[in-house]
């Protein structure tokens, strides 16, 4: 008897067992290659915003067509390059940057050379995207540039250029973006071209002495977009160099300012490359081909605000009045980060003797 109990006990323990093992597990990869999931993986690396949206809008019909699982790693465009740049057997498959931080990858060699053969949808880029890619520059999904903003109520006159920014009226009430930013090194240009220089001949030098000659006029510079809210609002700030992606969420805190875009102003490509390490090339390519297509890229504009590369995109005046669209796309000037790169540790440390001292 005392043996037909053990033997009991062992067998309910061993159901018990076999139940939390059930009901417990995640839905990682390395848990459906466990259970013998059929379905492709594609591990992509990407920027954090509006993640539910991105999940609904952009993720879920790729998954469907193509009957994969896409993984998301998700954080800021330095943080996520200095993870693959350190991983050399990193599982990332596909990885959504900046245009600088895709010129870094190129440079040192991170990521597949891409065969715009492949992708069908390449055919109908802008030109400027189009002009990058042939490059070996990056395939740009998305475009945005900056802009002025600036609070009427406080700014005694209409600003329309990016020369405004150096008028004496507007002493101790300029923000500008740091220069490790996205946007800081087109301060350095948008400065180049104030003084007359084209920047290339002389890697910044007349920048930084018109950026010296700013100086009276800037408050501070900011990290992030966000932080003007606060900035405006506390009046801290009256006027700003942004770009355009935060300009819906700073209007909404602070209905009373207005953006303006120069009829010249500076482009920022963000891109996708496909990295070194890929685990599935076929799937990646059709990927980049989907995030370029007129059909997505007319969803993630109105879901996301990200102003399209496909050419065959068409908005309202309405739709794109804060995007990097039509003749802004057309105007705006692309910066060249094979040459910005070499030399944005001297940048910094110039902008920070120069602005942050």
């Amino acid at each position: 008897m005392r043996r037909a109990e053990m033997k009991k006990t062992l067998v309910l323990a061993l159901c018990a067992t076999m139940a939390l093992t059930a009901c417990g597990g995640g839905a990682s990869a390395g848990d459906s290659q466990a259970k013998g999931d059929s379905k492709q993986k594609l591990v992509l690396s990407t920027f954090g915003l509006s993640e539910d949206i991105s999940t609904e809008e952009v993720y879920a019909p790729f998954e469907q067509e193509f009957n994969c699982e896409i993984l998301t790693e998700t954080g800021g465009a330095n943080d996520r390059y200095t993870k693959l740049s350190a991983d050399s057997e990193t599982s990332i498959d596909v990885i959504e940057l900046s245009q600088a931080m895709t010129a870094k990858g190129i440079a040192e060699g991170l990521f597949e050379d891409i065969d715009l053969s492949k992708i069908e949808n390449a055919k109908d880029m802008i030109t400027a995207a189009k002009t990058m890619a042939d490059a070996g520059q990056g395939v740009a999904y998305t475009i945005n540039s900056i802009g002025i903003m600036y609070n009427p109520n406080v700014v005694d006159f209409e600003i329309k250029s990016f020369d405004d920014l150096w008028d004496s009226r507007l002493a101790g009430m300029v923000s500008i973006p740091e220069i490790t930013t996205t946007f800081g090194p087109a301060m350095v240009y948008m400065a180049s071209d104030h003084a007359g220089v084209d920047i290339k001949s002389d890697n910044g030098e007349a920048a930084f002495a018109a950026l010296a000659e700013l100086k009276p006029n800037l408050v501070k510079t900011y990290a992030k977009s966000s932080d003007l809210i606060n900035m405006f609002t506390s009046g801290e700030v009256a006027v700003a160099v942004v770009g355009d992606f935060g300009v819906p969420t700073i209007q909404q805190a602070n209905p009373d300012l207005v953006y303006v875009t120069p009829d010249v102003t500076y482009a920022n490509f963000n891109t996708i490359s496909i990295t070194k390490n890929c685990k599935n090339k076929e799937l990646a390519y059709a990927y980049l081909n989907y995030r370029l297509s007129a059909e997505l890229q007319t969803k993630t504009g109105k879901a996301l605000n990200e102003a399209p590369t496909n050419s065959k995109v068409n908005f309202t005046e309405e739709e794109s009045k804060n995007m990097t669209y039509g003749e802004k796309a057309a105007n705006a000037k692309v910066l060249d980060y094979s040459f910005v790169n070499p030399l944005l540790n001297d940048w910094i440390d110039r902008w920070n003797r120069t602005i942050n001292n």
